[in-house]
């Protein structure tokens, strides 16, 4: 969605005019007015299925999410005294298999609260459906998503115009595809929100995988078309013992500065993966601290006046 300056700032003062946010986070919002486009098979019930033996988080245990059929958002609204206007769809890793709902979720929208900023909790489908691509599914749940935030930003008490995207690991990898592929649906139009832009006005990619192609000399994947005025400004932040691949991070920040992309990576000696924002001893996890300094100094935490 396309929107002269003025009349973004008009329509931002009136929303904040208008609009009392709650402090407690309604409840999830459907993506699809029936089944999500393309899933014919029927999977198990949507579960927990973290196990005793799984490896925990900073001393916690991880809520692994399976079998999700459902897409949906769950808005975590910013506390009204501080909200910058600004929102974040934040989408958990998992491998494409399950979600980390909670270390890559819940606890991200809380963080993203406690600097003004809304969150928005992508619950897309996993695991990968058979005869699509790793991303396909998750795709179409995250352009519709984008889409429905910015077209519902009045109700939401968003500004449309400061929407962007965190992704871990995987969710990290889907963050990166919406923010290169959103000039057009990869699904069949469904309603109004189909019609407003689902690009990400920034996007925050925090451990991603699959970004490069390790076998073709850590070519930048194919589904992801960098390019100057279609990649949002990126954040990226990884350390040098992740297990899939420092390299994936770096290569993709190399494009995109090629490319003349606003692009910032942090770089950690340690921290392995999958820490989400859990604080420990390790310089990594203060990731979190990075992110917020860059989006001040970017403006996307400074209300439109």
């Amino acid at each position: 969605m396309k929107l002269r300056r003025l009349h973004r700032s008009v329509l931002w003062s009136a929303l904040l005019a208008a609009v009392t946010v709650a402090d407690a986070a309604p409840g999830p919002v459907a993506l699809w007015p029936g089944p999500a486009p393309g899933d014919t098979a029927t999977l198990p019930p949507e579960r927990d299925t973290t196990k005793p033996t799984d490896r925990a988080v900073a001393g916690r245990s991880v809520q692994r999410i399976g079998n999700v059929a459902a897409p949906s958002i769950t808005l975590f609204p910013a506390p009204a005294a501080g909200n910058t206007g600004a929102a974040v769809l934040v989408c958990p890793g998992g491998g494409y298999n399950i979600l980390a709902l909670d270390l890559e979720g819940t606890e991200v929208c809380a963080w993203l609260n406690s600097i003004g900023v809304t969150g928005v909790l992508l619950k897309y489908r996993v695991p990968k459906r058979p005869g699509t691509e790793k991303h396909g599914p998750p795709l179409q749940d995250a352009q519709r998503a984008l889409g429905l935030v910015r077209q519902r930003a009045g109700e939401f008490g968003i500004d449309p115009a400061r929407i962007g995207v965190l992704g871990f690991s995987a969710g990290g990898h889907l963050a990166a595809v919406l923010s290169n592929q959103h000039g057009s649906r990869s699904y069949p139009r469904v309603d109004a929100a189909d019609d407003v832009s689902c690009r990400p006005d920034f996007t925050v990619l925090i451990y991603p995988a699959y970004l490069t192609v390790k076998e073709q000399n850590e070519a930048v994947a194919p589904e992801l078309p960098v390019s100057k005025g279609n990649t949002p400004p990126t954040f990226i932040a990884m350390t040098e013992d992740d297990t899939v691949r420092v390299e994936t991070g770096l290569f993709y920040y190399l494009a995109l500065k090629k490319a003349g992309v606003a692009a910032e990576m942090h770089l950690y000696p340690k921290g392995g993966h999958g820490y989400g924002l859990r604080r420990t001893e390790l310089d990594v996890t203060s990731w979190p601290d990075r992110v917020g300094d860059w989006l001040k100094s970017a403006g996307w935490l400074k209300p439109a006046k």
